[in-house]
C-alpha cells in the first residue's frame, strides 16, 4: 500500500469535509479514523478513487462521532435536569389527566365512557349502569374509542362540558356504588372551579357538596339503606349544606342556568327542610320541569313522577309514570312507592318484590326487600 499517497490526500480530504460543514477538528479526527481504515483495508484490494474512498470514510466517521457526541450531551442535559434526591414535590395533574382522554376526536358519550374507565377507574358494568345500556354494549363502545385515539397524540383537550359529565359519573358511581370516589370528585371539581369560572362548574361543585352532606345519614349502622324521608337530619353536615347553597345562590345569580345548578336547586330545597314533610314539593316539580326542559333525560323524568306525588297526590304521581318507560332503572320502585301512599298495599308489596330482583346493588336489593316484606305483615 502507497502510505506516502494516503499521505499526500489527507490535506484535500480534509478540505472537503470543511467544505461540508464539519469543524476542523472534528475533520481531522475523521480524517485519521479514515486513514487508520485504509490501513486495514485496502492491503486487500485497494480502492480505484482512493481519495473518493478516503472522502466517504471520513464523512461517515464524521456523521458517526457528532451523532454520539450529541447523544452524549442530551444525556448530560438530562442528568442536569433530573431533581435533587429527597422528597418529589407534589404535583397533581390528575384534572389534566381527565381532560386529555376525553378527546375531541371522540363524541361526548364515548370520551366520558373512556375516561371513566381509564382515569376514573369504574369498571364497564358501572359505566353500563350509569348510561342506561347493556355492559356488551358499553364494552363494545369503550373498545372503539380506544381504537379511534389509539392513532393520535393526546394534546388536544376536550371541553368543559365532557369533563364536567364525567366528574358527575364518578361521583355518582362514588356515592352510591361499590366503589368510594365521591371525595376524589368533589377534590377535583374544587380544583376546576379554581381555574374555570363558569356557573355550571359551580353548579356541579355545589350538587356534589349538598349531596355529600347526607351521606352520613344514607345508611344504618349495619349498613342497611336509610330513605330520605326518614334519614337523621342531625347528622347532616350543615358546614358542607352551607357551603353549597352558597356556591349555588351565586351561580344562579349570574342567570346563565344548566343542568347542575337545576339539580343543585332540587338537592338544597332537600337539605333546607327542617323535616321531610316541610320540604317544598311545589318547588321540587318547578326545577323538575326546568330540568326536564334542559335535558329531557328520562331519569329526571321519573324523578319528577316521584315529586309530583308529593306536591299533587299519589295518583298524579302514578299518572305522571305511566308516560315513562317502564324498563327504566327504579321505575318499579317508584311505582311500588305511589301505589303504597295510594293506600294499594297488595300491588306495593308485589312491585316491592320485583323492584328487589332488579336492584343494581346489594343495599339497594335488601331494602326493597324489607319494604315487600314490612307491607306483607301489614294486609
Amino acid at each position: 500500500m502507497d502510505e506516502v499517497l494516503l499521505r499526500s490526500l489527507t490535506p484535500s480530504v480534509l478540505t472537503v469535509l470543511v467544505r461540508r460543514g464539519a469543524d476542523f477538528a472534528a475533520a481531522e479526527d475523521a480524517v485519521q479514523d479514515a486513514l487508520v481504515e485504509a490501513f486495514r483495508v485496502w492491503p486487500a484490494g485497494p480502492p480505484r478513487d482512493p481519495k473518493g474512498w478516503l472522502v466517504t470514510v471520513a464523512w461517515r466517521k464524521f456523521l458517526d462521532a457528532a451523532r454520539a457526541d450529541g447523544a452524549r450531551r442530551r444525556r448530560e442535559d438530562r442528568v442536569e435536569e433530573e431533581p435533587a434526591p429527597g422528597p418529589a414535590p407534589a404535583v397533581d395533574d390528575t384534572l389534566q389527566l381527565y381532560f386529555l382522554c376525553a378527546h375531541p376526536s371522540l363524541t361526548p358519550a364515548s370520551a366520558v365512557a373512556l375516561t371513566l374507565r381509564a382515569v376514573g377507574g369504574l369498571t364497564t358494568r358501572q359505566i353500563a349502569e350509569a348510561y342506561l345500556v347493556p355492559e356488551a354494549t358499553m364494552a363494545q363502545r369503550i373498545s372503539r374509542a380506544k381504537r379511534t385515539v389509539s392513532g393520535v397524540r393526546l394534546d388536544q383537550p376536550a371541553d368543559v362540558a365532557t369533563v364536567l359529565r364525567v366528574l358527575y359519573l364518578v361521583f355518582n358511581e362514588g356515592y352510591s356504588g361499590d366503589v368510594d370516589l365521591a371525595a376524589e370528585a368533589i377534590r377535583l371539581t374544587r380544583q376546576l372551579t379554581a381555574a374555570i369560572d363558569h356557573p355550571e362548574v359551580a353548579g356541579l361543585l355545589a350538587l356534589m357538596l349538598l349531596h355529600h352532606a347526607r351521606r352520613a345519614a344514607r345508611t344504618a349502622p349495619d349498613g342497611s339503606l336509610v330513605p330520605l324521608a326518614e334519614q337523621d337530619r342531625g347528622r347532616w353536615d350543615t358546614r358542607l349544606i352551607a357551603e353549597g347553597i352558597e356556591i349555588l345562590q351565586a351561580a344562579l345569580a349570574r342567570d346563565r342556568l344548566g343542568e347542575f345548578q337545576a339539580q343543585a336547586a332540587v338537592a338544597a330545597l332537600h337539605a333546607d327542610a327542617p323535616t321531610a314533610a316541610e320540604t317544598d314539593w311545589v318547588q321540587i316539580v318547578e326545577w323538575y320541569d326546568e330540568l326536564t326542559a334542559l335535558t329531557d333525560n328520562p331519569i329526571v323524568r321519573l324523578n319528577r313522577a316521584v315529586a309530583v306525588g308529593e306536591a299533587d297526590g299519589p295518583r298524579a304521581g302514578l299518572a305522571a309514570l305511566a308516560e315513562l318507560d317502564d324498563s327504566l332503572p327504579r321505575h318499579t320502585a317508584v311505582a311500588a312507592h305511589l301505589h303504597e301512599r295510594d293506600g294499594d298495599l297488595t300491588t306495593a308489596a308485589r312491585l316491592y318484590a320485583e323492584a328487589a330482583d332488579k336492584a343494581p346493588n346489594l343495599a339497594e336489593r335488601a331494602h326493597l326487600t324489607r319494604q315487600a316484606a314490612r307491607l306483607n305483615t301489614r294486609r
